[in-house]
C-alpha cells in the first residue's frame, strides 16, 4: 500500500510538470523534489499545490515541490521510474510556432513569454483581467490563492536579485553538501544513541560497534566532499575524491609542511573543497589547454595533453599536481581557517551568546531570502567535524519556531477567512517539523507585518538558546538539515542529553510564544483586519478592485509588493 500511495503521488505530479520530456533533471533533498524544467509554461502551479501530498512549491535554480521529510525519499524513486517509462512512450513535444520576424533577430526563449498587462502592472495597482488597472486601487490579498500568488511573485523577484556570481557560487557550494545530509543525520542519530548508552552504562559490548558506525562516515567525509565538488564543477568526480583522500590518509602524519608535521584530517572539508576545485582546473587545462578565464590566451591554448595520451597523463597530472599543492599548501591553510572558525564560534557564544543568538535567530530568514544562508553550510560541517556538533543550527532553527507562532496568531486573528485558515491548517504540521516554506511564502511574507513579527519570535528563541550557551550549557546538533521537532533526536551538547533536549525545547517554546504574541498584538492594523477578516466569497471593502466574474485571480504585480497599508514587504 505505501508503494501504491507514493506511486500515485508521483503519477499525479508528472503530467502537471509538463510530462517526462519536459524534465532535464530529477533530484531530491531532505524535503523537496527538485526538477530541472525545460519549458516553464507547461508547469501547472495551482494544480500541483492542490495535490494532497504537496505542501508547497518553490522556484529557485530548480523547480522544487515540497513533499516533506521521509515522503520525498519515497516518492522520488517512483517519480524517476515513471518518468523513464514515459520517455520511452511519449511522443516528442511539438515545437511551438515561431512568430514572424522582420529581419534577423534572436528568437525569444519559450520560457520567456511576452509580458501581459497583469504581469507588468506598476506597484500600487491591481490588475484585472480584461480591464486596465487604475492607480490607487490595490486589493489586499484576502484569500489563500492571492497570498500564494503574491508569495510566488516575491520569490521570483528575489530569485532574480540573487542571480549574482557570488550567490550562484554559494548555491553551487550548497549543492556539494546537500547530498551528504542523509548520512550526517543517520550517523548523528546513531552517535546520540551511543552517547545515551554510554552515559547509562548499558550494553557495553555494543557501544564500540555503534561508535564505529557513527564515526566511519565523518572520518571520510572529506572524500565525499571532494567527489561532489568535482561533480558539481564539471570535473571527473573520482579524481576529486582521490585528491581529497590525501587529507585523511593516516600516512600524511610523516609529512612536514611549514615547519610542522601534518595531521590526518587537517584542513577537513574546507581543504577537500579547495583541493577538488584545483583538481577540476588542472583536469580542464590538461584536456582543453586553458584555465578558466584564460581562453583568449594563445600561449595557454598551445599547451595541452595530446588526445592519444589523455587517458594516461590527464589523471596522473591531475592527482600529482593537485596532491602536491594540497600537501604543501592547502592542508595547512585550510587547517588554520577551520581552527579559526571553531574558535570564533565558541568565543562568540561564550561571550555574547544571548545577543548573538538574538541576531542570528532574527536575521536567518532574511538571509535565506538573500541567498546568503548557503555560506553557513560549510561552516556547520566544519564544526561537526571538529566538535561533533554545530552550535549554530539550533539557534537558526528558532526562525522556524517564530513562523509557526505567527501562523497560529494569523489563524486566530482571521476567524472568518476560511481560505487562509485552511492554508495554515494544512501547512502547520510541516512547520512544526521544520518545513517552513508553505507558511512563509503562503502566509506571513505576503501579509508583510506577520513576517516581521515572526522574525522577532525567531530572535527571542535564538537569544534564549544563545543565553544558555553563554551560561555554559552548550546546545548543538550532530547533523544539518532537520529543524523544529525533527531536530530533537540530533541535539547534543556539553551537558547530559536530557538537559540539552530541555534547553532546545524551551527555546522552541519561546520562539512559538513570542512569534504568536508579537503577531497577535502587532501583526495587523485595524484596516488590515477589516480587509482580510471575511470569507473569500464575501464582498470586499469599498474602493478595492476584484477580478471580473468568472475570471481567475489576478497575478501579483511585478513591482515591489506592499501589504494593505502600503509598507514594503522585506525581501
Amino acid at each position: 500500500m505505501p508503494e501504491d500511495k507514493n506511486r500515485a503521488t508521483a503519477a499525479a505530479i508528472l503530467p502537471l510538470v509538463g510530462g517526462a520530456r519536459n524534465l532535464t533533471s530529477i533530484a531530491h533533498c531532505m524535503t523537496r523534489l527538485r526538477l530541472g524544467i525545460q519549458d516553464r509554461s507547461l508547469v501547472q502551479d495551482e494544480a500541483l499545490k492542490a495535490l494532497p501530498a504537496v505542501l508547497g512549491v518553490v522556484e529557485d535554480d530548480t523547480y522544487q515541490i515540497v513533499l516533506g521529510p521521509g515522503a520525498v525519499a519515497r516518492v522520488t524513486p517512483e517519480f524517476e521510474r515513471l518518468a523513464e517509462q514515459a520517455r520511452s512512450t511519449e511522443p516528442p513535444p511539438e515545437p511551438k510556432a515561431a512568430a514572424p520576424t522582420a529581419g534577423p533577430r534572436a528568437a525569444t526563449p519559450p520560457s520567456s513569454p511576452e509580458p501581459t498587462p497583469e504581469a507588468t502592472a506598476p506597484p500600487g495597482t491591481a490588475a484585472t483581467p480584461g480591464a486596465s488597472a487604475q492607480p490607487g486601487t490595490t486589493a489586499p490579498p484576502a484569500t489563500a490563492e492571492e497570498l500564494a500568488a503574491q508569495g510566488a511573485a516575491l520569490k521570483a523577484r528575489q530569485k532574480s536579485r540573487n542571480a549574482t556570481p557570488v550567490k550562484l557560487f554559494l548555491r553551487r557550494i550548497a549543492n556539494i553538501f546537500v547530498p551528504l545530509i542523509p548520512a550526517l543525520i543517520g550517523c548523528g542519530i546513531v552517535a546520540g544513541i551511543n552517547g545515551l548508552l554510554t552515559n547509562l552504562g548499558w550494553l557495553p559490548s555494543v557501544v564500540p560497534a555503534l561508535a564505529a558506525i557513527a564515526s566511519g562516515f565523518m572520518s571520510l567525509i572529506a572524500v565525499f566532499v571532494g567527489y561532489n565538488t568535482a561533480k558539481e564543477f564539471g570535473g571527473t568526480p573520482i579524481l576529486g575524491g582521490a585528491v581529497a583522500a590525501i587529507i585523511v590518509f593516516p600516512g600524511i602524519s610523516h609529512v612536514t609542511a611549514f615547519g610542522q608535521k601534518l595531521a590526518p584530517g587537517q584542513g577537513g572539508v574546507l581543504g577537500a573543497l579547495a583541493a577538488a576545485l584545483l583538481a577540476v582546473r588542472v583536469e580542464k587545462w590538461c584536456r582543453n589547454g586553458v584555465f578558466p578565464g584564460r581562453g583568449n590566451s594563445r600561449a595557454w591554448g598551445r599547451v595541452r595533453v595530446p588526445e592519444a595520451l589523455d587517458v594516461l597523463l590527464t589523471p596522473t597530472l591531475t592527482v600529482l599536481v593537485t596532491g602536491l599543492v594540497t600537501i604543501f599548501g592547502l592542508m595547512f591553510v585550510a587547517g588554520e581557517v577551520s581552527t579559526a572558525i571553531g574558535a570564533f564560534a565558541g568565543w562568540l557564544l561564550a561571550h555574547g551568546g544571548a545577543f548573538a543568538g538574538f541576531v542570528l535567530g532574527g536575521l536567518f530568514l532574511p538571509l535565506v531570502m538573500l541567498g546568503l544562508h548557503q555560506a553557513l553550510i560549510p561552516i556547520h560541517t566544519t564544526l561537526i567535524e571538529q566538535q561533533g556538533y554545530t552550535v549554530l543550527l539550533p539557534i537558526l532553527a528558532m526562525a522556524g519556531a517564530g513562523q509557526v507562532g505567527a501562523a497560529i496568531a494569523v489563524y486566530l486573528r482571521l476567524p472568518r477567512n476560511g481560505s487562509i485558515r485552511t492554508t495554515i491548517k494544512s501547512a502547520l504540521p510541516a512547520g512544526f517539523l521544520g518545513v517552513g516554506e508553505p507558511l512563509i511564502y503562503g502566509v506571513s511574507l505576503p501579509l508583510g507585518r506577520p513576517f516581521i513579527t515572526a522574525c522577532l519570535g525567531g530572535a527571542f528563541g535564538g537569544g534564549f538558546v544563545g543565553l544558555f550557551n553563554q551560561l555554559g550549557d552548550t546546545v548543538g546538533s550532530t547533523a544539518i538539515g532537520p529543524s523544529g521537532w525533527a531536530l530533537f533526536p540530533l541535539v547534543k551538547g556539553n551537558q547530559s542529553f536530557t538537559t540539552t533536549l530541555v534547553v532546545y525545547a524551551l527555546g522552541l517554546a519561546v520562539g512559538y510564544l513570542t512569534g504568536f504574541l508579537a503577531t497577535f498584538f502587532f501583526g495587523f492594523s485595524r484596516q488590515m483586519r477589516t480587509d482580510l477578516n471575511h470569507d473569500s466569497d464575501s464582498p470586499r471593502s469599498p474602493g478595492t478592485t476584484t477580478p471580473a466574474a468568472g475570471a481567475p485571480p489576478a497575478p501579483a504585480p511585478s513591482g515591489t509588493p506592499t501589504h494593505p497599508e502600503g509598507v514594503h514587504i522585506p525581501g
